[in-house]
Parts: structure tokens; C-alpha cells; sequence
């Protein structure tokens, strides 16, 4: 997954879970707050899966019960949350906030490097190309 426009991303680490919908609003509004309303930040999961629950103290039978919350699946490497416009330490608090918030563990975080997207030549273009201008290509490609 690319990065939209954030600087910082937050990763879970380990095994995949459930993150419901509360969670991820309680994990937003603590990134917000300290940063003051000052950066931006992208919520990259959206919570598209019932979680279903019959009511207590019901008998068996009668169909499955009704839906009571929803959940987004995360999976290791699925970028969560961006944050860009702060600087990059401030960031860093802000995601380990947030993450406490989360039934999940967090990776390392970015070093704020913004990705860029570079337009992809087509390989008839490459062919055309001398062996500098491939090594140049190359060299701009690892940056």
C-alpha cells in the first residue's frame, strides 16, 4: 500500500486481528489532540465487517443474532493511519499514543520521508535508451 500524503504511517506488527470502530475513532482523537489540531491526519482502514451477537440469557436457535458492532480486518504491513504536517518526533509520540489504543502491536514508524510516485517508462522507452542513461534511470529509481 502507497502513502496517500501523510509523512509518518502507522504498522501493526505480529499477527492479524479485529480493530472496531471505536477503537479506531479513540486512536484518531488521541493523535489529534496532541498534536493540537495541527497536522493532518488519514485514516487508511475502514470498519466493513459485523460482528454479531445474540442477546443474554436467550435459548438456542432462532437464527444468528443481529449486528452489534464493526470491525475492520488488519493484517501485518497494512498501513493505518498517516500523519503528515508535524514534525516528525511529535509525530512519532502522537502514533505510540494512538497505539495504545489498539489491540494490536505497532512497527517502527517511517523516518518522514515523503514517497514520491514517478511516472513508469514503458519498456520500448527503456530499450531506446543508452547504458548511461539506464544507470542514471536506475540511480533515480533507489532514491
Amino acid at each position: 500500500m502507497k502513502l496517500v500524503s501523510g509523512n509518518t504511517v502507522f504498522r501493526p506488527h505480529g499477527d492479524q486481528g479485529f480493530i472496531s470502530a471505536r477503537q479506531i475513532e479513540a486512536a484518531r482523537i488521541a493523535m489529534t489532540l496532541y498534536v493540537k489540531r495541527g497536522g493532518k491526519v488519514w485514516i487508511k482502514i475502514f470498519p466493513q465487517q459485523p460482528v454479531t451477537a445474540k442477546p443474554a440469557e436467550t435459548r438456542m436457535g432462532s437464527g444468528k443474532g443481529a449486528p452489534d458492532y464493526w470491525v475492520a480486518i488488519v493484517k501485518p504491513g497494512r498501513i493505518l493511519f498517516e500523519l503528515a504536517g508535524v514534525p516528525v518526533n511529535e509525530a512519532k509520540e502522537a502514533m505510540r499514543l494512538a497505539s495504545h489504543k489498539l489491540p494490536i502491536k505497532r512497527r517502527g514508524l517511517s523516518n518522514g520521508r515523503k514517497q514520491v510516485v514517478r511516472p513508469v517508462k514503458k519498456a520500448k522507452e527503456l530499450r531506446e535508451l543508452t547504458d548511461e542513461e539506464l544507470e542514471r534511470e536506475l540511480i533515480d529509481l533507489k532514491r
